[in-house]
C-alpha cells in the first residue's frame, strides 16, 4: 500500500519543479496499480488541479510571472481543450508524432542548460495562436498542455526558464479544472467512486506535500540549469508514454 503513495508524490514532485502538475504520470502509476479508468481519470483531474493550485502559488508568489505580457495565451487554449478533449480523432500515429516532437524538445533542453541571454518579444496574435493550438492539442492528446507550452515558450526565447514554469502551471490548473468541469457536465457522479477509494487517503496528502515542496525548491531554489535537466526528464517520460514506450503505460 505504502509505494502507490510514495509513487505518486514522486511524480508530483518531479513535474511541480518545472512547473507541471503530473496528470499523465498520475494516470501511469494508477493503471499499473491496476485501478479502474472510471477511477483514475477523475483522480488524475482533481490531483492535478490541486497539485497545479500550489504551483501558481509558488511561482506567481516568488514574481516570475510575466502577467501583462501572457495572459493573451489562455484565451482561446480553454475552448479550445474543450474541442479537442470533445473531438477524439487522433490515432497511435498522431501521438507517436507528439512523442517525438517531445522527445526532440528533451534533447535540446538538455543541451542548452541555461537561460538565453537576450529574449524576444511575443506579440498578441502569436500568443492567442499558440494558446490556442496547445490548448486543442492539450484536448486530443488527454494532457494538462504543459509538456508543449514550456518548450514552445523557451525554444521561442519568449521567457526565462522560471517564467516558463510560471506561465505553463496556470496554463495547466486552468485546463485541469476546464476538463474536471467538464467531466461534472457529462457525469454528474463522476467523483462518486473516489469517496469509496480508501487510498486516497493516502496518496492525496502525499502528492499535496511533494508538489507544494518540488514547485517551492523550483520556483526558488534550484539552479536553472537543474530545472531544465527536470525539465528534460519529464518530456522524455511525456514523450515515452505517447510512443507507446512508457512503462507505466
Amino acid at each position: 500500500m505504502a509505494l502507490l503513495p510514495l509513487a505518486m508524490a514522486c511524480v508530483a514532485f518531479l513535474y511541480a519543479s518545472v512547473g507541471h502538475a503530473g496528470a499523465s504520470g498520475y494516470i501511469a502509476v494508477l493503471a499499473l496499480a491496476g485501478w479502474s479508468p472510471a477511477l483514475i481519470k477523475p483522480a488524475a483531474l482533481v490531483l492535478n488541479a490541486l497539485v497545479a493550485s500550489l504551483g501558481c502559488w509558488n511561482f506567481l508568489r516568488a514574481g516570475h510571472f510575466p502577467a501583462r505580457r501572457f495572459v493573451a495565451v489562455y484565451a482561446l487554449a480553454v475552448p479550445l481543450a474543450f474541442v479537442g478533449g470533445w473531438l477524439q480523432i487522433p490515432g497511435p500515429w498522431f501521438e507517436r508524432l507528439v512523442g517525438l516532437v517531445l522527445w526532440g524538445s528533451a534533447w535540446r533542453l538538455g543541451q542548452t542548460p541555461h537561460d538565453p541571454p537576450n529574449l524576444r518579444p511575443a506579440s498578441v496574435p502569436a500568443l492567442l495562436s499558440v494558446g490556442g493550438g496547445l490548448g486543442l492539442l492539450a484536448g486530443l492528446t488527454g494532457t494538462g498542455g504543459g509538456v508543449f507550452l514550456t518548450p514552445w515558450l523557451l525554444t521561442a526565447r519568449w521567457c526565462t526558464t522560471r517564467q516558463a514554469a510560471a506561465v505553463s502551471v496556470l496554463f495547466i490548473l486552468l485546463n485541469s479544472l476546464a476538463g474536471l468541469a467538464g467531466l461534472l457536465w457529462a457525469r454528474p457522479r463522476a467523483l462518486d467512486p473516489l469517496s469509496g477509494e480508501p487510498l486516497l487517503l493516502w496518496i492525496a496528502p502525499a502528492v499535496l506535500v511533494a508538489g507544494a515542496l518540488g514547485s517551492r525548491l523550483g520556483s526558488r531554489h534550484w539552479p536553472v540549469a537543474w530545472i531544465r535537466r527536470a525539465l528534460a526528464l519529464v518530456l522524455l517520460l511525456a514523450g515515452g508514454k505517447l510512443l507507446g514506450l512508457h512503462p507505466l503505460r
